[in-house]
């Protein structure tokens, strides 16, 4: 398989907007006659499911929660980068589009990244009116912050809610359209695979969570926006309900899975306190533009204070090593999340980690208290105060918050071209279920704005192009591939629950969780790499030998659910390992600690790894197949990242 990106030719400024002109165009009459499917409804489904139903489809949109505003895009907290430059501080299109491809690694698609950076200007007029309350000046002008890898003010936010403020937006768009008939929602739905006819998607299976019922659903076209994998270590900040499951089934239906090994672990969030928990809980990066992230200065030190026998008051000014701001003046603090993170694990490695752990690092707000006072800082920061004082029970007005890098986000994901297509034809991934636009890094408040820009801006134009040259006839199930697709389906629920072992789903998504942050996390070296695949095959055999499910599939059933997920997770994690193992290089997230500068950064090898690894699935039980896409720079030169 040659892998087509389908990139405009022309300047980089130009390409978007040639293609916009290029691409085929749907008439209004005929939009009538198509269907889309949308999986997922959180900022990136939500958002192409309105603006989809807007321009004239039919479009069914599937959300295994209650409500569309469950989803997961309602934890971010920090906020939404654009190139507004309203701070008037140097921003510019090309500033985001550098930031962000220097911030990735130099391990992203130029011309994605450069469409990104220029439609971002639009999400935020588009979200301001929606009525999303973003933040103003006194006099009544939109406020931006500074995020990590930047050294401008770009990110606009609403308190440490921005991801909540975005989805109600985005769901008040989605619910005009199912109000007016255009949007059919279906809630509790989970889908469970992708019917593939002569090659094209035309449909999905789903199983409804309450009554266990499995359906067919047919559609001209489908669009994935069903979030990341990160809950493959099972600890991390995604919500519980997060899974890889929709993309890993289309995955094996024929869609490249892109850069697999690619996860952005998270420097701001509240330690592990125990075997008991089941998530971790984030704190905003941009706490890091006002709080100080230091450690003590001695071993000694650090280990009376993790003994009680010393407070944190007692560490005089000149014991304390503010290590960010030490190592990177330039940037201090709002480093990247990946450098910050590696840094801070260094920093409990040398044994100067703080609480009783030992893994942690104070994020400390004493001088802007002593600068703007508490008022101040509760104005910007409030909500996240609250949440951190009722998690830990101590109070970071009074003394420094203690943070710990977890895993947070993924980069990866299924590949797509240009138009963000897989290479199944049919078959689009948006937001971050695709690998499209973050590279091995992703920099701080792009989340969100990947979702929206893919949601309103890219996908109903560049689906236009496909449904263009495809007949507007029904699409319906009567095809006999939609009943063998639902046959595997139940095949594969029915094993499950036969199994009859001893151990629960949450066992083996645990075991498997710690292999992964265990050598497939912060660091990775290919002993541990070797050693990682051959425990989670391991786990694998066991969990389709011992696995122990109660109740029947005809039911609401959460164990039934739960083992489904892990049982993708299990095959996902295998395949991240083989793709790390593959990477001899250190870029942005993946870190090999055979391949790093005398100083401990990242070190790539661009002319053996500056491509895309895309991985074909070839059949249970087989290695998977890696296929490169080269990356091209012409328009940034490929440098040592650097934030000192």
């Amino acid at each position: 398989m040659i892998l087509d990106s389908k990139i405009p030719e022309g300047p980089i400024a130009e390409k978007w907007e040639k293609h916009k002109f290029n691409v085929k165009l749907v008439n209004p009459a005929n939009k009538r006659k198509y269907d889309i499917i949308v999986v997922g409804t959180g900022l990136a489904g939500a958002s192409a499911a309105a603006s989809l139903a807007e321009l004239g489809y039919n479009v069914k949109a599937f959300t295994f929660h209650d409500s569309p505003r469950r989803a997961h895009s309602i934890a971010a907290q920090g906020g939404i980068n654009a190139a507004k430059n309203y701070q008037n501080d140097g921003d510019s299109i090309f500033r985001l589009f550098y930031d962000t491809v220097k911030g990735g690694d130099y391990r992203a698609r130029e011309a994605n990244v450069y469409r990104l950076a220029q439609v971002s200007v639009n999400i935020i007029d588009q979200c301001v009116a929606q009525g999303v309350p973003f933040a103003r000046e006194y006099g009544g002008l939109l406020a931006n912050r500074s995020f990590g890898g930047a050294q401008v003010s770009r990110t606009f936010y609403a308190r440490g809610q921005t991801g909540q403020q975005l989805l109600l937006g985005a769901y008040s768009a989605l619910s005009r359209q199912v109000a007016y008939g255009k949007v059919k929602l279906y809630t509790r739905t989970e889908m469970l695979d992708v019917v593939v006819i002569d090659g094209k998607a035309r449909g999905i299976i789903t199983r409804n969570l309450i009554t266990g019922e499995i359906q067919q659903h047919s559609a001209h076209a489908v669009v994935l926006a069903t979030g990341g994998y990160g809950n493959v270590f099972y600890l991390s900040t995604n919500a519980k309900y997060s899974n890889a499951t929709a993309a890993w089934r289309a995955h094996k239906k024929g869609a490249l899975f892109a850069n697999p090994c690619f996860t952005q672990i998270h420097p701001t969030c509240i330690p592990v306190s125990g075997d008991y928990q089941s998530k971790l809980t984030l704190m905003s990066e941009s706490l890091r533009n006002d709080g100080r992230v230091w450690v003590p200065k001695e071993k000694a030190t650090a280990e009376r204070l993790r003994k009680g026998e010393i407070r944190v008051s007692d560490i005089a000014e000149e014991d304390r090593d503010y290590f960010l701001e030490r190592k990177y003046p330039a940037f201090g603090n709002l480093v990247p999340r990946d450098v910050a993170s590696r840094n801070a694990k260094m920093m409990c490695d040398e044994g100067r980690g703080v609480g009783s752990s030992g893994l942690a690092v104070f994020l400390d707000f004493a001088d802007a208290i002593k600068r703007n006072g508490a008022d101040w800082v509760s104005q910007k920061y409030g909500n996240l105060f609250d949440m951190y004082a009722k998690i830990t029970g101590e109070n970071p007005y009074e003394q420094p918050m203690r943070i710990y890098p977890a895993v947070h986000y993924t980069m990866g994901g299924l590949w797509v071209d240009y138009n963000l297509q897989t290479t199944v034809p049919g078959l689009y991934a948006t937001g971050e279920c695709n690998f499209s636009d973050h590279g091995a890094n992703r920099l701080g408040a792009s989340a969100l704005m990947q979702g929206l820009a893919d949601g309103y801006f890219v996908i109903p134009y560049t689906i236009g192009d496909y449904l263009a040259q495809t007949p507007p006839t029904p699409v319906t199930t009567q095809h006999p591939a939609f009943a063998e697709a639902e046959a595997e389906v139940r095949a594969r629920i029915q094993q499950l629950l036969s199994i009859n072992g001893t151990r629960t789903p949450d066992d083996f998504h645990k075991q498997l969780g710690q292999i992964m942050w265990e050598y497939c996390g912060m660091a990775r070296n290919a002993e541990g790499l070797r050693h990682a695949k051959q425990e989670i095959q391991k786990l694998r055999q066991a969990f389709w030998s011992d696995l122990k499910l109660v109740g029947t599939s005809e039911e609401l059933n959460q164990a039934l659910e739960k083992a489904g997920r892990v049982a993708d997770f299990l095959e996902l994690g295998e395949l991240m390992v083989d793709d790390a193992l593959d990477r001899n290089e250190s870029c942005g997230g993946h870190f090999r600690e055979e391949y790093q500068t005398p100083e401990g950064e990242a070190l790539r090898d661009d002319d053996n790894y500056a491509y895309v690894a895309a991985w074909q699935y070839t059949g249970d039980n087989q290695p998977e197949v890696l296929i490169k896409e080269d990356l091209q720079f012409e328009n940034v030169k490929l440098t040592q990242r650097s934030y000192k």
